[in-house]
């Protein structure tokens, strides 16, 4: 059974940092499996924000997060991080993460935005948020 495990959220200022974390079971974390964050800011559809190749060379990020947030991965512990710094009040929202186990390393970085978009094959319950002052 695949499982997917998203912690780190919570309440913070704006300007701030926040660090999420998502752990990866049932299913190898290898040059095989993308992973990608989604998040659902309150009123809006789920949006993909950033996603993982095979390792922290191969990303992607949206416009909004940009410059701001940082994914990686590491594989020896089936855990995939997003980093987000300079946090606003619009990044507020349920952040997942989902697997997306049909990438593969020829497909290259033009993949990542194609899997978010299209979604992706197991999501986690997702963690929450809160960014105010």
């Amino acid at each position: 059974q695949v499982q997917l495990v998203e912690s780190g959220g919570g309440f913070v200022q704006p300007g701030t940092s926040l660090k999420l974390s998502c752990t990866v079971s049932g299913l190898p974390l290898d040059e095989n499996c993308a992973i990608g964050w989604f998040r659902q800011r309150p009123g809006e559809a789920r949006e993909g924000i950033s996603c993982i190749g095979e390792d922290d060379q191969i990303t992607f990020y949206a416009a909004s997060v940009k410059g701001r947030f940082i994914i990686s991965r590491d594989n020896t512990e089936n855990t995939v991080y997003l980093q987000m710094n300079n946090l606003k009040s619009d990044d507020t929202g349920v952040y997942y993460c989902a697997a997306d186990k049909e990438y593969r390393p020829i497909y290259g970085r033009s993949w990542l935005p194609r899997s978010l978009f299209h979604g992706m094959d197991y999501y986690g319950n997702g963690t929450r948020v809160t960014v105010s002052s």
